[in-house]
Formats: C-alpha cells, sequence, structure tokens
C-alpha cells in the first residue's frame, strides 16, 4: 500500500468503529445455504492387460505337488474369467495387449500353424500384439519350416495376419529393398483407438536380435531398427495424429531379479534388458505404458515413470497398470498410476497363499486348493472358449499321450545359463544320430523339463516343439574355437555340448570362454578338421553364430534338408531303436568361474 493511501484507509476504519458504537447491532439474517460446489470430473481410468510369450499354450500348464495334489496354471478359458471382472468393473476402459511370441511350442498351436492361437485371442478381444521372434519359425505354410526356392517365407504368418481380427505391430521392422514397413503386415507398425472418450496410441516394436533368434533365411529380407529411435519416431507421430495416451507393446524385456519395489530397478540385468535401456534413452514421458515380453521374466516396475510389465509366459499370468487421465489436461496422471506385474491365471488356488504357481508350492507339505477370486470376484472360466479349444485339443491329445517304450528314471532338467542334465542328454544323442564325436545344442531350443516316468510323445514336442533338422557342420580346431568363443559371449544361452571341455569365466553378468578342449582334455588341434552335429538353427546362423559360419569355405555346412524327419523326430527314433532309459551323464562339461578383473566383451541377445 503507498503512503498517500495509507491515511485514507486508517479514517475509514476509525469512520467504521464509531458507527458501530453508536448503534445496536442489527438482528442476524437467517443463514444461508451455501453455493453449490461443482465436483472436479474423476479421472478416466484405462486398464492395460498386458500378456507376452503365450508360445501356443492355450491350454493351462499342469503339474503335481510334493503331496500328490495337482494344480493347473493358466488356459484361455481362465484368463477370460479374469477379463470379464475387469471389463465389468471398467466398460469400454480395458486395452488387452500382448508382447508377442503368439505361437511354437505346443503341438496344439504347431499342427495349425498358429491358427487355434488366433481364433482364442480374437474370441478374448485383443486390440494388438506386438510381432515376436518366434512368429517367424513356421515359413512357409505347409509342414516345412524353412523357406526353399519358390516359397514365401513368411506364408504361415500371412495366414495367421489374416486370420486375425486385430493388428500385428512392428514398426521397426521393414523391408531391405524398400525401407519401409512391409505390405504383408497390413500396417505401419501403430494403432490408434479410442477408449471412454481418450485416444490411444499403440506401437509395436520387435526385438533387434530377431535374425539370431528365429531361423536366419526366414526374416533374411527384413531389417530391424534399434527400439529407441524407432519409438520415439513412432509416438511422435501417434501424438501429432491426435493420441493423448501412449502405450507400447515390446516383444523385447527386461530380467529383473527382485520384484518387492516396483520402483527399484537396480536389480536389472542391463545386458539382458533391452526395455530398459530403450526408455533409459528415450526422453521422459515419451511412452505412458509398456507391455514387455521374450524374456520370460516377471517384470512389474517404472523406469524413468514409464510402468513396465511382464511375465513368464505360457500364458501362466498376466500383468495389469492402471493409467488415470485428467479429463481437462487430457495428460496421464502419474501419480495415480499402479501396475501388478504377474498376476497367476488361476481357476484354483492354494487357501492361504492364494496362487497355483507350482514353483511356491513345490516345498507345501499339505496343500488345500479352493476357488479362486480377483478383485472379490469369483473367477469363472469361460465355458464357451473352454468348448471351443477342447475340439482343438482333443485332435492332438492321442499323439501327446503316444508312449514312446522309453524310461526317464529321473526328472531331466533345464538349465539356461549353465550345463543341465537334459541338455548334456540330448548332446549326446545330436553327437550319437550325427556320429560326429561333438555335438552342441542351443538352449533357448530346449523349452521344458522331461518328467520322469514313461516317455511320452507330447513330453518330447513340449522340450523341442522347433521343426529344426540335423545339421553337420565341418570346421578346424581354430574355427571351433572362435565359433564357441562368440556362443559364449553373448546373452543368448550357454551352448550345451557333447565331445567337449569348456571352461567359462564370468564377471559382472558377461561371459567369455577362457579355453576348449576334447572331452578328455587333450587340446583341439587348430588345422585339424572336425564334424559338429547342431540343429540347423545354429547351422543357419542362429545365437550370433553367422560371424564365423560365414567365413567358411562351400560345402562345409550340410543343413539336413534332405532329411524325412525333423530333428525331434529323428531323436525319438533314436531313443526307441537304443530302448535304454535316459539317464543324465556325469557333469562338468562347463566349468565356470568368476574373473578376478573386469570384461572385455559386452553380451546380448535372447532366445
Amino acid at each position: 500500500m503507498t503512503s498517500a493511501l495509507r491515511p485514507l484507509r486508517l479514517g475509514l476504519l476509525s469512520a467504521l468503529v464509531v458507527s458501530c458504537a453508536s448503534h445496536p447491532p442489527a438482528p442476524e439474517a437467517p443463514p444461508t445455504a451455501p453455493a453449490a460446489v461443482k465436483a472436479a470430473p474423476e479421472p478416466v481410468r484405462l486398464s492395460v492387460v498386458g500378456t507376452n510369450d503365450l508360445h501356443g499354450w492355450v491350454m493351462p500348464s499342469r503339474g503335481s505337488l510334493a503331496d500328490g495334489t495337482a494344480v493347473e496354471q493358466g488356459g484361455l478359458a481362465t484368463f477370460a474369467g479374469y477379463l470379464s471382472i475387469l471389463r465389468a468393473e471398467n466398460p469400454d476402459g480395458v486395452l488387452l495387449l500382448d508382447g508377442g511370441d503368439l505361437f511354437q511350442g505346443t503341438l496344439a498351436s504347431n499342427l495349425t500353424e498358429g491358427a487355434v492361437v488366433i481364433d482364442a485371442m480374437n474370441t478374448l478381444g485383443y486390440v494388438a500384439s506386438a510381432l515376436g521372434n518366434h512368429e517367424f519359425d513356421y515359413g512357409p505354410v505347409g509342414p516345412r519350416s524353412v523357406a526353399m526356392e519358390g516359397d514365401d517365407p513368411f506364408g504361415a504368418l500371412k495366414a495367421r495376419i489374416t486370420q486375425a481380427r486385430f493388428p500385428i505391430l512392428g514398426v521397426n521392422v521393414t523391408d531391405a529393398q524398400t525401407g519401409v514397413s512391409p505390405t504383408w503386415l497390413g500396417n505401419t507398425g501403430t494403432l490408434l483407438v479410442e477408449r471412454r472418450g481418450v485416444k490411444v496410441g499403440i506401437v509395436g516394436l520387435a526385438t533387434p536380435h530377431t535374425p539370431e533368434v528365429t531361423n536366419p533365411v526366414n526374416v533374411a529380407s527384413l531389417r530391424f531398427a534399434p527400439l529407441a529411435s524407432s519409438a520415439l519416431a513412432a509416438a511422435t507421430d501417434l501424438r501429432a495424429r491426435g493420441a493423448e495416451v501412449v502405450i507400447a507393446i515390446a516383444h523385447a524385456g527386461a530380467v529383473c531379479k527382485r520384484q518387492d519395489d516396483p520402483r527399484d530397478i537396480s536389480s536389472c540385468d542391463r545386458g539382458d534388458s533391452e526395455i530398459i535401456e530403450m526408455l533409459e534413452a528415450l526422453p521422459e514421458g515419451t511412452l505412458d505404458a509398456v507391455v514387455a515380453g521374450h524374456t520370460h521374466q516377471p517384470v512389474g516396475h517404472f523406469v524413468r515413470g514409464t510402468p513396465v510389465i511382464e511375465t513368464s509366459g505360457r500364458g501362466r499370468a498376466f500383468g495389469l497398470v492402471e493409467l488415470f487421465v485428467d479429463p481437462t489436461t487430457r495428460k496421464v496422471l502419474p501419480e495415480r498410476t499402479t501396475l501388478q506385474g504377474s498376476v497367476p491365471v488361476c481357476e484354483r488356488v492354494e487357501a492361504t497363499l492364494g496362487t497355483c504357481d507350482e514353483r511356491k508350492l513345490k516345498d507345501r507339505n499339505k496343500v488345500e486348493l479352493v476357488p479362486a477370486t480377483f478383485r472379490g470376484q469369483p473367477v469363472v472360466a469361460d465355458a464357451a472358449l473352454g468348448t471351443q479349444l477342447a475340439g482343438a485339443l482333443a485332435k492332438v491329445e492321442q499323439m501327446q499321450k503316444r508312449p514312446l517304450g522309453v524310461n526317464v528314471p529321473a526328472k531331466l532338467t533345464r538349465d539356461y545359463d549353465a550345463e543341465s542334465p537334459l541338455g548334456n542328454v540330448l548332446a549326446d544323442a545330436l553327437n550319437q544320430l550325427g556320429m560326429t564325436g561333438i555335438a552342441v545344442i542351443n538352449s533357448g531350443g530346449l523349452r521344458a523339463d522331461l518328467p520322469a516316468g514313461e516317455l511320452t510323445y507330447g513330453a518330447v514336442f513340449e522340450v523341442l516343439p522347433f521343426d529344426n533338422t540335423l545339421s553337420i557342420v565341418t570346421l578346424t580346431g581354430a574355427q571351433l574355437t572362435k565359433l564357441l568363443e562368440g556362443a559364449y559371449s553373448r546373452k543368448g544361452g550357454t551352448l550345451q555340448v557333447a565331445g567337449l571341455k569348456v571352461n567359462l569365466e564370468q564377471c559382472n553378468g558377461v561371459t567369455r570362454m577362457v579355453s576348449v578342449t576334447k572331452a578328455n582334455g587333450k587340446p583341439l588341434e587348430p588345422n585339424k578338421l572336425f564334424q559338429v552335429a547342431m540343429p540347423d538353427f545354429l547351422a543357419r546362423g542362429g545365437s550370433g553364430m553367422d560371424e564365423v559360419l560365414k567365413t567358411l569355405p562351400p560345402g562345409s555346412v550340410n543343413l539336413g534338408e534332405s532329411q524325412a524327419l525333423t530333428l525331434r523326430d529323428a531323436l525319438v527314433e533314436h531313443w526307441r531303436k537304443r530302448g535304454k532309459p535316459l539317464v543324465a551323464p556325469t557333469p562338468g562339461r562347463i566349468l565356470r568361474q568368476r574373473a578376478a578383473t573386469g570384461c572385455a566383451v559386452k553380451a546380448s541377445g535372447r532366445d
């Protein structure tokens, strides 16, 4: 207040005091109702439901606990029960999305080249799926999984894209000749939809490592651009087109050891967490949520404010992100965002722990199963979808249960990152089939443990679902050493071996090969030729082997293309003829030690 106005204000105040003192107070007016305050509009809720790496598991996974109790986890008919609860709770506000790898892994899926999966996903009402590396595995339509001359390498995938009532998105996938999105994808890798009046943009991303983790010949005509730059360009374009929320569905994921604090990503392995590396390279706020996949690991974390969800796959769980959009600013309210990284899909759960996850129940002496609930509502499997799937499953049940006349005395387990009993048994069998003296097989190709008991065709199929052939590669000792050095230095799983002894050194999650010898400890003569048996996936350059294989002289690689049997069926016939139990050999083929100094090799990739 200025000095000129202060005396005037004081004079008026004095006059008011005198006036009040000279006159009695007027009677109080009756109280009036306060003016109604208009309530602020509630934020718009969007429920993002994410699945990933279904791999054909339209049916539940079944297991048995220590007390003999049978448990089931997953199954799309049961998953539908969870969806119905969410959709009733948030009408028109649910976005059902998938992080890719829909096919490849079960007889039901492979015998129909994925048709049974797409039928079920259409029924469930998926909005979009990312393009996974295993979407390319079926190759041309028909029994061949690798395109030969005159074949369309995308034939089976094109049939599934035509069948789907939702797009399969890969914005970073381009045709090598034209440099643009392949016409057969039928989209540009993005989608714009509306939910509860909010315009939502969806970006699909495929891992740039796809050529290493599917049969390389099937994707030779494609290029896979880096994730971060592709996501930024696509998100910018979507917002320019009116998107108020942008969600990425990515067949790229993370590996995080801890799940207790969603805002702590210190336990996430940077060498095997493509999606975290991508988000750390993007400007904050580029994406409002991410549905990830590929690594088969539970993830429920905020990365620089962006919620990321991923499950272990096979339909055993789903992730959920609840986004709230300000109705005025049309922006996501980050303080309201919640996430659940992995909600188990159960029709019945253990009464105390509330889960059907066999891994969490295996050590309990007594288990009581009760009907599952979700958000206070009973989970009711979708009977119509169950009937729809039953027809497809009945066709393969007889094949799954077919006995092979071979006994497995003890369960043969796999290990993605280390020597395993199952890996040793399979490598030995490849060695015997190829009569080569040396064999290697990629751990990423082993998709299940082999249970104890009478061996069935279905059990073998779950272990080896890929239609590979037996290949023989001829290399010098020096070339074989270099091939193994490259294979062990990438994060693509440990190569299982027969006829060799490998010494590995590990530091900060990075592995390098220190030495390799014959099984008897004698060195590999550098100039001597060795024949190595392996799946054709490796012989074609999968798992990063192309750097060495492309330098070999013509005739060094026999891909086994003329073989009448797949590698899986050749192994079945081999075991049947032997008639001997499948017993794990003594371990010690792959030795690991911790390095005393830093690592020089950067690891990447995932099968």
